[in-house]
C-alpha cells in the first residue's frame, strides 16, 4: 500500500531514462520534466522546499546529441558504462516500424538493465519499451501490460511473457521491481506511482495537481477498438466475419452466419471461437458495442435509440453489456470520449469559450 510517508534519504535517487533511436521524444522529455520538477514546485506555509526526491538523467550508449525516432535530437547525459548503479531504470516509449521489433539493436543496453537489476534498480517501461526490457529475460513469465496497439507485435515476439494491455500499470517481479505502463499516455501513471511509491502519496497528489495529470483509473478498455482477428485462415469463419461487420444489428445474426455458411451449429461455433478467439454471440456484442460507442462520441442519440440501431431492444441489458466490455456506462463514455464545446469548430455567430 503507498504511504503518505516514506523514509528519507540523504541523496536522492537516481533514475536513468534511456534513450535510443527508436524512442518517442514526447514520453521521454515528459518523464524527465515531470521527475525533475520537485525543485520547482512550490512549497506551503513558506516552508523550506524539500529535497528533491530523484536525480534524473538521461542515458544512452554514449554521451552527446541522439536523433530519436522523430528526428528530434536530446541530450544523452551520461553513457551507462559510467554509472555502476542506479536506482531507477525507465525505457520510454519506442516507435515500431512495419517490421516490428527487431531483436539484438542494443545488446550492450540489454546487459546493462539486467546489471542493473542485479544491483537492485527497478526496472520500467512506457507504452512500448517493453520491448526492449523483455530482451532481459527478466520479465519471463512476470506480468506485464503494454500499448494495445502493439500487442499482438509483442506476444509473438516475447510468447513468455503474460501481457494485458487492457491494464494501465502492472508492478511484478519478487520485490515490486518490474514496472510497466500500458498505452502512449499512461507514463503519467507510471510517474505518479513512482513518485507515490518513493515521495509520498501527497507529493504525487501535488504533481498531478501541477501538471493536471490524471491517473486512469477506469483502465484502458474504453480506449481500445475492437477489430476482429482475420488471419486464421479459415475462409469460412473469413465470410462470416466479412458479412456480420455490416449486418450485426439483425435479428439473431449468429443464426444467419451459421446459414450462410453452411456449416452445422456445433462445428461453426468451434470453428469461429478457434479462429478468433471469441464465441460468435460474444465477437457480435463486441461490434456492436463498437459502433455504439461511435456513436456516443459522434451524434447526439439517446442510449435507449442507440440500444435500438445496434441490435437491442432491452436498453438496460445493453447498458449492462457497455459497462462490462468497456468498463463505463454509456453516458460516463460519452462525457469523456465526445469532443467538448470549446474544441468545436467556430460558428458564423459566434465562437466556443472554454
Amino acid at each position: 500500500m503507498l504511504r503518505d510517508t516514506v523514509a528519507t534519504r540523504s541523496e536522492p535517487l537516481h533514475v536513468s531514462l534511456i534513450a535510443i533511436p527508436e524512442a518517442v521524444v514526447s514520453t521521454l522529455s515528459g518523464i524527465f520534466d515531470v521527475m525533475n520538477a520537485f525543485a520547482m514546485m512550490p512549497s506551503s506555509d513558506n516552508a523550506p522546499a524539500p529535497a528533491p526526491p530523484f536525480r534524473v538523467e538521461i542515458v544512452g550508449l554514449r554521451p552527446g546529441l541522439l536523433e530519436l525516432a522523430s528526428r528530434v535530437p536530446v541530450m544523452v547525459q551520461r553513457a551507462v558504462d559510467e554509472l555502476e548503479a542506479t536506482d531507477i531504470v525507465i525505457v520510454p516509449s519506442i516507435l515500431l516500424g512495419p517490421e516490428g521489433w527487431q531483436k539484438g539493436l542494443h545488446p550492450e543496453l540489454v546487459d546493462w538493465c539486467r546489471a542493473m537489476h542485479r544491483r537492485g534498480a527497478l526496472l520500467c517501461s512506457a507504452c512500448s519499451g517493453i520491448f526492449l526490457l523483455a530482451e532481459t529475460g527478466l520479465f519471463d513469465g512476470e506480468q506485464a501490460t503494454v500499448h494495445f496497439g502493439y500487442a499482438a507485435a509483442f506476444a509473438s515476439t516475447f510468447p513468455q511473457v503474460p501481457i494485458h494491455p487492457e491494464r494501465v500499470l502492472v508492478v511484478s517481479g519478487k520485490s515490486d521491481e518490474l514496472i510497466t505502463s500500458g498505452a502512449s499516455m499512461t507514463w503519467h501513471d507510471l510517474v505518479l506511482y513512482l513518485i507515490a511509491r518513493h515521495a509520498g502519496a501527497t507529493s504525487a497528489q501535488t504533481v498531478a495537481r501541477s501538471f493536471a495529470l490524471q491517473w486512469h483509473q477506469d483502465g484502458l478498455a474504453p480506449y481500445i477498438v475492437f477489430e476482429g482477428r482475420k488471419d486464421h485462415g479459415d475462409h469460412a469463419i473469413q465470410s462470416a466475419q466479412d458479412w456480420v461487420a455490416t449486418h450485426f444489428s439483425v435479428a439473431r445474426p449468429v443464426e444467419e452466419m451459421i446459414r450462410r455458411t453452411g456449416l452445422t451449429e456445433r462445428t461453426f461455433k468451434r470453428r469461429f471461437t478457434s479462429a478468433t478467439g471469441l464465441s460468435p454471440i460474444a465477437y457480435v456484442q463486441r461490434l456492436r458495442i463498437e459502433d455504439a460507442k461511435r456513436r456516443l462520441e459522434r451524434t447526439e442519440a439517446s442510449v435507449d435509440e442507440i440500444s435500438w440501431r445496434v441490435g437491442y431492444e432491452e436498453p438496460a441489458f445493453f447498458r449492462r453489456l457497455f459497462k462490462r466490455i468497456t468498463g463505463l456506462p454509456p453516458g460516463v463514455y460519452r462525457r469523456r470520449f465526445k469532443i467538448p464545446d470549446y474544441a468545436l469548430p467556430l460558428s458564423r455567430g459566434g465562437g466556443a469559450s472554454p
